[in-house]
């Protein structure tokens, strides 16, 4: 019997995948734009930031790689390819598969960090205080009551999947629990 994970195949497209530098520079800026758009929505986050200006931080994993500068206002923008980073955070799984499954069991995925300690200790309270809230931002466009109805749909989903990737032959994901399993329905 074959007991491999169904979804392998993924893995071994996003090693081989190259996209064009152009590609991945604008893919680059969104996640910046975004990043600013969640800073923004806490002002503690940005306060945190701000005595940090003008550092670099360099975060790496495995292909991907991206230099951020602290802005004054304390928000987040690309670095020059040529600064030297004041913080080094590297995911150290280079497996995809391996960052999903830490994300789905509620972890942190494995990293390696090198440099200014201080700048490291605010990120870890980024990491662990600051969240987006996607139900408030879509809202905004379509309205209380749907995106509140949407949101919801959204988490059951999750839970669907997250269970049903748990139950498949050879997961990685492990077995959902009893009280997991019920959650998903």
């Amino acid at each position: 019997m074959n007991n491999t994970f169904p979804f392998s195949f993924l893995e071994s497209l996003a090693t081989r995948f190259q996209p064009p530098g152009w590609v991945v520079s604008q893919m680059q800026q969104r996640l910046v734009l975004f990043l600013n758009h969640v800073l923004m929505q806490e002002k503690e986050a940005q306060d945190r930031l701000a005595r940090k200006k003008g550092s670099v931080l360099h975060i790496r994993w495995g292909l991907f790689a991206l230099d951020l500068l602290i802005t004054p206002a304390g928000l987040l923008d690309k670095a020059d390819p040529d600064s030297k980073p004041d913080l080094l955070v590297a995911v150290a799984a280079d497996s995809p598969l391996t960052v999903v499954q830490s994300v789905m069991a509620g972890k942190s995925p494995p990293v390696k960090i090198e440099g200014d300690v201080q700048l490291a200790a605010e990120l870890g309270w980024l990491a662990e205080n600051l969240r987006w809230d996607f139900e408030e931002d879509l809202s905004r466009v379509v309205g209380d009551i749907p995106a509140h109805a949407m949101a919801d749909a959204a988490r059951q989903l999750g839970k669907a999947l997250k269970s049903f990737l748990a139950s498949a032959p050879g997961s990685p994901f492990g077995r959902a629990t009893g009280s997991d399993a019920k959650a998903a329905i």
